[in-house]
Formats: C-alpha cells, structure tokens, sequence
C-alpha cells in the first residue's frame, strides 16, 4: 500500500510538471495566435485533434477495446469540462493575468477532486489533511506572485480564471471515473468530447459572426508559430494526463489532484527560463511550502 501511495504521488508529480510546460506552451499559442476566445478554441481543436490521432493509434497498436457504459461517459464529461476549461484558462493567460488566473485555477482544480475523494475514499489521515491545506497555500504563493509584465487581472477575466478552475476539477474527478477502461481510452474519448464541443462552438461563432470580440481584433492568426507552440503543448500536455491518470489508478483521488496542482511551479520556471521573468521573493517561498506540502502528503 505504502509502494502504491508513493507511485501514486510520484506519477502526479510528474503530471504537473508535464501540465505546467502544456500550459506554458498552450498559453503562448493562444497569445500569438490573437488572445480571444475564438482563438483559444482553435488552438485547442489543433492539439485535440493531434492527440486523440496519437491516442487512437496507440489504442489500435495495442488492441485496446472501445469503452461503453459508465466508463464511456465519463470519459466524454471529461472531455467537454476540459473543452471548456482549457478555453477559459487560455485566454485568461492570454491577457496578462497569469498569475492570479493560475492561482483561482490551480486552487480550484485541487479543491473539488480532493472533497470528491474524501466524501466517496474517507479521510486521508489528519496529516495528508494539513497537507492539502499547505499545498493550497503554496498554489497562491506560487502564481499569484506580481509579474511586471502583467496587467491587472479585471472582472471578466477572473471569472474566466474560476470557470476554468471548476472545469479543472470536474475534469479530474470525471477522468478517474472513467479509468475503469484502462489508461489510453479515458483520455481519447475525453478528446473526442472535447472535439465536438470545440467544432461546435468555433462553428457557432462562425455562423453568428462572433470571431470579433468586443473592442478586439479578429479572434485568430494561424501562424508557424502558433502551431510550433500549440504542438509543443499537445506533447507535454498528453503526457501529463496519462501520468495523472496513472496516479490515480495507483491511490487516492486527493492525493493525485493536489500534488498535480502544483503544475504552476513549473510554468513559472519555465517562463524564468525561456522569457527571462526571474521568480520573486514570494514564488520562491511558495515552492518551498510546496516541498513541505508534498512531503506531508506522501509520508
């Protein structure tokens, strides 16, 4: 059991490094892809539609059966939660915000899963409980430290911030259910729900000729280097989904979400790396609580 909850925190860590480069990549694209909802929408289908191709060939290479019933479902709940979700988050970041739009997210993302778990699991332990309360606090430390570059995050984008954060954390707990299929078909029918929601509404947006946001420019540039990002996200991002799905077929629900939470901390390091953004005083403290936090939960 103690092996199991170790492979379990270990598999969600990675996740959330994964998760975190995904992110960074997904929110590069959206920006110089337009910034606008329209925009993050394509994205999204680009990436989609790249990884249930890679996801339904690895399925056919293995001889993997379709999944049906319950498992069926809850694989394409998933997958219209992260349509949605990923739609929100990206232009959120898009706008400058990215630290307090990943802060509510990244919050939200770990609170719903974790009560989820603990209502059907039963208590992880009093301190696996503080664990996930330092963790949460980490969370905030880590991205909603001040970022010069930033503009203010304004009203619409942090309810943006919140949607995305409860698509997360439905997301998380519809993906696990749909687990009991195995590990590559949850994730491609969370693509193929995803898929269809996206087509839907880039096509209705089309038809009512809503690409132009308000006070904006048209919603999409399809450039070189939107889809050199976007491809970069797909890669890290299915990776860090298959590693969370793992983890949550090896432990606990809880344990799984709030560690992959923590993916934050690797797109503020990431963008120290490639942007030159170096990390404040306050993102270093948060990822020194993280450790702590993380230490807590997998003792």
């Amino acid at each position: 059991m103690e092996m199991l909850l170790h492979g379990n925190a270990l598999l969600a860590l990675a996740a959330a490094v994964l998760w975190g480069g995904g992110d960074f990549s997904g929110g590069m694209s959206v920006k110089y892809a337009g910034g606008t909802m329209d925009a993050a929408l394509r994205v999204i289908l680009l990436s989609h539609a790249v990884s249930f191709a890679i996801l339904l060939a690895v399925a056919w290479w293995r001889g993997d059966a379709f999944p049906h019933g319950a498992a069926l479902v809850w694989g394409l709940v998933a997958g219209v939660t992260a349509g949605i979700a990923l739609a929100c988050f990206y232009v959120a970041l898009s706008r400058g915000a990215m630290g307090a739009s990943a802060a509510l997210s990244g919050l939200l993302a770990a609170g719903i899963p974790a009560a989820v778990s603990v209502g059907s699991e039963g208590s992880p332990g009093l301190l696996r409980l503080v664990g996930f309360v330092v963790a949460g606090v980490a969370i905030w430390l880590i991205a909603a430290g001040p970022n010069p570059e930033a503009t203010p995050a304004d009203r619409g984008t942090i309810w943006l911030a919140i949607a995305a954060g409860v698509g997360f954390g439905i997301y998380f707990v519809a993906l696990k259910f749909a687990g009991s299929a195995g590990v590559i078909w949850p994730l491609a029918t969370a693509r193929m729900g995803s898929l269809a929601l996206c087509s839907l509404l880039v096509g209705g947006m089309s038809l009512l000729g809503n690409s132009r946001e308000k006070g904006g420019t048209t919603g999409f540039r399809f450039t070189r280097v939107v889809v050199g990002w976007a491809l970069g996200g797909v890669l890290l991002d299915t990776s860090g989904n298959l590693l969370f799905l793992a983890a949550t077929r090896a432990g606990r629900l809880d344990v799984a979400a709030v560690l992959a939470s923590l993916y934050p901390a690797s797109t503020i390091l990431l963008a120290a790396w490639m942007l030159r953004e170096r990390p404040t005083l306050r993102q270093g403290v948060g990822m020194a609580v993280a450790a702590a936090a993380v230490v807590m939960i997998t003792i």
